[in-house]
């Protein structure tokens, strides 16, 4: 595989950041779930878990920046951590908008009843995973029993609001493949979501986003037992798309990790290339404006941001044509 960043070159392309505008929190490894894909590897027995203070650090700053708007909590399931209540009402009382990266299972779990009414009050963005309509596809991928829970969860959020037109409750699903291959296109996809998603369950939501599944981790570890490893990485690497590397995610986000540490997004946090390509922490800093110079770092993985239609925390970044109606 010919390296991410000679590729740039070959292109002509020289990615730099802009003003930070979302803030990704990483609030630890701990999940209800155990998924094949996932590149945080997180999981029922994980106990990386965010502390108080760091939150509190974490607010500390979000106060002092300007340009930062979006609040984007993810985990592991980031309902688990003892501080997200906490994270979720001191960034909304700073006037940021929030999202929850939610996998729609973890309101069954004890001590989350009321997390869905908790989201609605706070008029918290939830973006959920649902790989598929299919209950056979995404049960292969995350588990027995996940579908079924994931429809009710649906329902509960529709009957709170989410994704119906005029409230203003914003509920996105994520589209994650269920093997080696890249996304469909987006808005051709969405319209088949919503499709089958009213017609079989009544369900509505607002946006389908599709992401690339990433060859880092468990995913990583799945493609390697199946012999599938370089032929993934082959595929991303012969569909780089230049316009969706000039739009990927890392150039207005930072990402933070459990333990205070600072990335250009989560991937790299997952593989540990730490922003700037040297050991900074929260604690380290006094505004956000100060990483605004840092240079990004890519690695192989990039190719996965930048594949066809390209792929972020918020979907395809090469918008494709609206689906034709029906």
């Amino acid at each position: 595989m010919i390296p991410f960043e000679e590729t740039l070159k070959k292109n002509r392309l020289e990615i730099r950041r802009k003003p930070l505008e979302i803030l990704q929190i990483n609030v630890g490894k701990l999940c209800d779930l155990a998924c094949l894909h996932c590149h945080v590897e997180a999981g029922p027995k994980r106990t990386e878990i965010m502390e108080r203070r760091t939150a509190e650090r974490l607010m500390v700053l979000l106060k002092k920046s300007h340009t930062i708007q979006t609040v984007d909590l993810t985990g592991g399931a980031p309902e688990l951590n003892p501080n997200f209540r906490y994270l979720v009402e001191e960034s909304r009382r700073l006037g940021r908008d929030v999202i929850d990266r939610c996998n729609l299972t973890v309101f069954f779990q004890k001590g989350q009843e009321e997390t869905p009414f908790f989201l609605k009050q706070y008029r918290v963005q939830i973006v959920a995973s649902l790989p598929c309509y299919s209950k056979e596809n995404v049960e292969a991928q995350r588990g027995r029993g996940v579908f079924d829970k994931s429809i009710r969860a649906l329902r509960l959020l529709n009957e709170l609001g989410y994704g119906k037109k005029g409230t203003g409750l914003i509920l996105d699903l994520v589209y994650n493949p269920v093997g080696p291959f890249l996304p469909p296109p987006q808005a051709e996809l969405e319209s088949d979501y919503k499709k089958e998603l009213k017609e079989l369950f009544g369900i509505e939501f607002n946006h389908l986003l599709t992401i690339t599944n990433m060859p880092i981790k468990r995913f990583h570890d799945y493609l390697g037992r199946r012999g599938e490893l370089k032929q993934y990485g082959d595929l991303l690497e012969t569909h780089f798309n230049p316009e969706a590397a000039g739009r990927v995610m890392c150039r207005n986000l930072i990402s933070i990790s459990w333990d205070g540490k600072i990335y250009d997004c989560d991937f790299n946090q997952m593989s540990e290339i730490l922003l700037g390509g040297k050991r900074r922490t929260i604690w380290e800093i006094e505004l956000f404006d100060e990483l605004a110079s840092e240079p990004i770092q890519f690695a192989n993985h990039c190719y996965g941001c930048t594949a066809g239609d390209g792929s972020s925390c918020g979907g395809a970044l090469v918008p494709s044509p609206p689906a034709p109606l029906p």
